[in-house]
């Protein structure tokens, strides 16, 4: 039996077409790649961590922060999140979270896991805040004291998702406060940085003010959705709380080999301030496609961008015409609505062309 070869055997792949579903759609940044390249031609590196650009990139970190902090790349945001946690709590210990937050609705029970069993606390709150996806004090002051018996898994620690899994952002001044009250009840303060290139970019802020400064103790810095290959940072601020985390890496599966394919894209990301580009740009379209979306027949954004996501209720026959016509995108989070997603690489003619489609398909659901 014989077989046909291809058509044309030396031709490329036709790039795929730009998506909304989501940021880790998007491929890996000129810098970073650059630097990936760069490290694969550095000849034979000492294996585990041990190698120059790993050394380079926590420098870049520490720096970049402006304190002496501890940092560890493992894989994922799940492993970053889930290993931070449990090196912050007991199993008897709950972690206090939003009910949408990321360490809630999408680790698959990572942090209960690896924690042996650390309970996660939702704050049922109804404020304004709270809606948009946010922690507030009030919910963290009730979780603290609605009970204090043995039966009661004792608090320890509060996780913060920033931005939110609703594209809201916690100010400075809000981080703050929450820090105050976790102090007061001697709580430890974490904070998942999926997006927090988008957030910094977005609230304009030194990444010191709205970390370490304004009270976090731990921060899983996210790459991956900002233009990295893969791989998170876990910031231990509070450098007596990463005692040992080595080991618990190690254990978890997540200690690579070649860290230095792990590392070394984080140095083309931080050098010149790439990281903060690719974030303003995600950033600026999302405001484009809110722009350009908020005022079609049917259509009805939740609320204006504040990092790199647009959350609307859109009709069902757009959305299902919108699919039709090949577009991606989640209805799984905005309460029934469409998120979004911008990422570092999303043209301006890719927001326009989805706009322009959107439009018509909501001109024919009317």
């Amino acid at each position: 039996m014989t077989t046909s070869p291809p058509a044309n055997p030396g031709a490329q792949p036709q790039a795929a077409r730009q998506q909304f579903a989501s940021d880790n759609l998007a491929g890996i940044c000129p810098p970073a790649l650059q630097s990936l390249l760069d490290a694969n031609a550095s000849g034979h590196q000492p294996a585990y961590g041990n190698d120059e650009w790993t050394q380079r990139a926590s420098d870049m970190l520490r720096e970049m922060f402006q304190t002496d902090c501890d940092v560890y790349f493992v894989f994922n945001g799940t492993a970053a999140n889930s290993l931070a946690l449990a090196s912050m709590c007991q199993s008897y210990h709950s972690v206090l979270c939003s009910p949408v937050a990321h360490v809630e609705t999408d680790e698959c029970g990572g942090p209960e896991f690896f924690s042996n069993g650390s309970k996660l606390l939702v704050g049922e709150n109804e404020s304004p805040a709270a809606r948009l996806g946010k922690l507030t004090p009030d919910a963290i002051e009730h979780m603290v004291t609605r009970r204090n018996d043995i039966h009661y898994p004792k608090p320890k620690v509060v996780s913060l998702t920033q931005a939110t899994e609703l594209g809201t952002l916690y100010s400075v001044e809000e981080v703050r406060a929450i820090a105050a009250i976790a102090k007061r009840r001697h709580l430890k303060l974490h904070m998942d940085g999926a997006r927090f290139a988008n957030a910094v970019a977005a609230l304009g802020v030194h990444p010191s003010e709205i970390t370490w400064r304004a009270g976090v103790d731990v921060l899983c810095f996210g790459g991956t959705k900002n233009g990295l290959p893969v791989g998170e940072a876990v910031v231990f601020f509070d450098r007596d709380m990463s005692q040992d985390f080595a080991w618990r890496v190690k254990q978890a599966g997540q200690l690579a080999s070649k860290m230095r394919f792990i590392s070394a894209p984080w140095v083309g990301m931080l050098e010149d301030d790439n990281w903060l580009r690719n974030a303003r740009h995600a950033n600026a379209m999302a405001q484009r496609l809110f722009r350009a979306i908020r005022e079609l027949p049917g259509v009805q954004v939740l609320h204006e961008p504040q990092a790199n996501a647009v959350f609307a209720q859109l009709p069902r026959r757009a959305i299902d015409s919108m699919h039709a016509l090949g577009w991606n995108f989640y209805e799984f989070i905005a309460g029934g609505g469409c998120r979004l997603m911008c990422a570092w690489d999303t043209t301006e003619q890719t927001v326009d062309a989805f706009a322009a489609d959107l439009a018509t398909a909501c001109a024919q659901a009317a």
